[in-house]
Formats: C-alpha cells, structure tokens, sequence
C-alpha cells in the first residue's frame, strides 16, 4: 500500500520540540518550578523563540504548563479529578454546587444571550417562561473556587419573566442579591437541561478572573435550562483548561477540576 500524502508530511518542528519539553518537564522540573525565560530555553534546544513558544502553547494546552501573571511559566500538578457537579436535573446554586455568587446586574441582553434564551427544548406548552427581547435580563457572576484558587468563572443569565417575585424581596446589591436571584429560579419546575462544551481563549475578564494571562486556553461550557418548554435561564462557565479535564459516561459529560498548585 502505498504512503498517502498525509503520512509523508514530516512532523512539524514545534511537535517534537514538543516532545522534547515534556520529557524534560518529567526528568529536570519539579511541579511548581518556573521555567527559564524563553530566550534561554531557546538557546537550551537550539530553536527560534517562535518555535519554543508553539510547543510551550501546546504544553499549557495539555495542562502541563501554567502561565501565571507576575510570575511566569511554571510546571503544572498532576492532574486530579474532582466533581464539579453533573447532577442534570438540578438548579444551580441547590445541593452546595460548589459556585460562590458574586455579583448580579440587570440590563437588556446582548444579541448572543438574547440567542441562547430564544432556543427550547421543545414546543412551548402552556405556562412556560414567555421571554421578550425588551425585558430585562439579570446576570448573576458567580466564581468556582477550589483550594483557595478561582478555576472557573461563569455568567448566569436569568430573565426577569423567570422570577418574577423578585421585585418584592428586599435584597442589597451583591452577592445576597445574586443568591436572592437563585433562590426564586428554584421555585420554577425545572424539566431539564442541555450542555454544550468547546475549547476557546481567555477574554480580558475572564483571564483576571481566572488568574490567566488574556488568550489562555479555556473551556467554555453552556448549559440551558428549561421549564414548561422554555428556556428560563442559561450558564455559561470558562473553565481553566489547565485544571479542568472532561470524562464521558452515561449520563453525558462530566467537568473535573484538578488539583492547582498553589
């Protein structure tokens, strides 16, 4: 059989630079160590800094390096799994989900949130959450904490229709107004929920957030819940995605967080 010319491409030289790291970061780095700066490891191996700085971008991808503001890049910990919370038939902020509010605002959605809470899982049945472009959306930020260290950052979409008692409780602004949002999205029967994952890149909010420098690797997930055949509310969470992994089972997706060193 003959070499199709896929297999003649030779391997790119940042791939095997690659390589090269990564057994240098199991034999000649301690977990925590911070790496020399890019000139020296360039002269080290004797590549381009371009192509030093590919492999090392493909390394914090994988989870092996950690870019950390003011302090460089240093050897990422093992990998440890620890739930973050599957439960598919669950509000958020029930049963210690493990996310701290922080902050909510009121204000008209954007384009692209007023996209995710048109979506429904299914014809609209009587009594179901009725949304309007021109009604107010609340956004609850909350943040993920694990050892002390922010892992994830999300932005929970909650339109006003969805909780409509809220006018009448007496809550500061911050997080008891935050939490005061979730607790009446509890009172709505919750029918289910969907969830969608991609890898994306640290926004400039999301990497202060997050402790990453702006571009960093991140997973961003989704997640739609519906009521009555509509959507009455929508998560979407930025995860680290030099701490987080994903595991498939047969209740759908599991995000685990792992260990981070401090």
């Amino acid at each position: 059989m003959g070499t199709t010319q896929l297999e003649s491409v030779p391997e790119p030289k940042y791939w095997h630079l690659k390589t090269v790291l990564s057994e240098a970061l199991d034999h000649d780095f301690a977990v925590g160590e911070i790496l020399p700066n890019e000139r020296e490891l360039a002269a080290r191996f004797g590549v381009a800094r371009a192509t030093l700085r590919q492999a090392l971008e493909q390394l914090e991808l994988e989870g092996r390096l950690q870019r950390r503001r003011g302090v460089g890049t240093t050897v990422a910990p093992p990998r440890v799994g620890v739930a973050v919370g599957s439960a598919r038939h669950s509000w958020p902020g029930e049963s210690a989900d493990g996310w701290e509010a922080v902050d909510v605002a009121e204000a008209l959605p954007t384009a692209a949130v007023l996209k995710l809470l048109a979506a429904s899982s299914g014809s609209a049945a009587s009594g179901s959450v009725v949304f309007a472009a021109d009604q107010p959306v609340h956004t609850v930020r909350r943040t993920r904490v694990t050892e002390g260290q922010v892992v994830a950052a999300e932005l929970l979409y909650v339109p006003a229709a969805s909780v409509p008692g809220l006018s009448a409780i007496d809550a500061p602004a911050g997080p008891a107004r935050a939490r005061a949002v979730l607790r009446e999205l509890q009172r709505l029967a919750l029918d289910g929920q969907d969830r969608s994952v991609e890898l994306g890149s640290a926004r400039a909010d999301d990497a202060k957030e997050l402790d990453r420098l702006p571009g960093a690797p991140v997973l961003l997930v989704t997640t739609r819940y519906f009521t009555a055949g509509g959507t009455a509310a929508v998560s979407v969470a930025t995860y680290r995605a030099d701490t987080c992994r994903l595991t498939f089972g047969d209740e759908g997706v599991e995000i685990t967080e792992t260990r981070v060193a401090s």
